[in-house]
């Protein structure tokens, strides 16, 4: 049965007749004791005792009209329900991300995002470089923060963020006053070094020409580990000028640019192409996009055109 017969069916039990019934429901009267018959045979009862002209329900019939109606009542709250969700959206997004990027670029967009929606409910999902992607691309969360580049055809990729990778020093090093640092004037230098991800393979390439004279001296997967270690004189170590910005400001780090060329980092939303977006998340895809860059001058709307969406 549909609910188009349950609606049939029910307009016959209000009217109390078939032609009239016909002309409510705009089809002919053999039309609807087709419906009638069909439903019937499916529940293998009569529903209507007819005397001439006349009808009226049996007890099957009546029972039957009862649950009809429920389930009309529950399909109008179900449709209600989804018209409220549009113009209140509620529920939740799970947002895959590292735990720098929710330190450093998230707050804002978050504090935005739930003015705007607070009905939705954010979850973060504390994951790294090939995993964030992964966990979009596996439908376990909505949508990934991650570093590009990300080369994956099933995924829409905007920039929302950009900055540099510099090298981090406490603020009395040596080499805290130089304009631009290359890998020779690491040598002699403890490194600490991210442990894995997309930084630490672009560093690898950078320190390639000394790295077998180089002195490694940790491997960390942690920024705030990685800052305190400088900070405590433990080695010197790579990170995003945006993630030590406050510490350099208070004059604890320095942060000192890569050459020959800086080397630039850029940040991400990834989501499934295929994915169907509700009202909630195009919101967050607008939140990020103004309020994740640090790109002075450049607009939203050419963010995105520049990403090719």
């Amino acid at each position: 049965m549909d609910l188009d017969q349950l609606h049939t069916f029910l307009e016959i039990v209000r009217l109390k007749s078939f032609s009239k019934a016909a002309q409510t429901c705009y089809r002919t009267q053999p039309a609807i004791s087709a419906q009638v018959r069909q439903l019937e045979q499916e529940l293998n009862t009569t529903l209507f005792e007819r005397f001439g002209t006349r009808i009226s329900l049996t007890i099957a019939g009546r029972i039957f009209a009862e649950h009809a109606e429920q389930i009309l009542a529950l399909r109008r709250k179900a449709q209600d329900a989804i018209n409220e969700l549009e113009k209140v959206p509620r529920g939740e997004l799970v947002i895959a991300a590292n735990e720098a990027t929710c330190i450093y670029v998230l707050p804002g967009v978050f504090a935005e995002f739930k003015k705007q929606f607070p009905n939705v409910q954010l979850l973060v999902d504390r994951s790294y470089g090939t995993r964030v992607v992964q966990a979009v691309l596996d439908n376990l969360a909505d949508f990934g923060i991650t570093q590009l580049p990300v080369q994956e055809k099933k995924l829409q990729v905007v920039k929302i963020h950009s900055d540099e990778i510099n090298l981090l020093v406490p603020a009395e090093h040596r080499l805290a006053s130089y304009v631009r640092v290359s890998p020779n004037d690491l040598l002699g230098e403890a490194l600490l070094l991210p442990k894995s991800g997309t930084t630490r393979a672009r560093l690898n390439a950078w320190l390639d020409p000394v790295l077998e004279d180089l002195h490694i001296s940790m491997e960390l997967d942690s920024t705030e580990m990685i800052k305190r270690f400088v900070m405590a004189s433990l080695g010197i170590s790579f990170l995003a000028a945006s993630h030590c910005r406050e510490e350099v400001a208070a004059g604890k780090l320095a942060s000192v640019p890569l050459g020959p060329e800086p080397m630039a980092r850029r940040v991400g939303l990834i989501y499934r192409r295929d994915k169907s977006l509700s009202k909630a998340a195009l919101g967050f895809i607008q939140v990020t996009l103004d309020h994740a860059g640090n790109e002075i001058g450049v607009s939203s709307n050419q963010r995105l055109r520049a990403s090719g969406s």
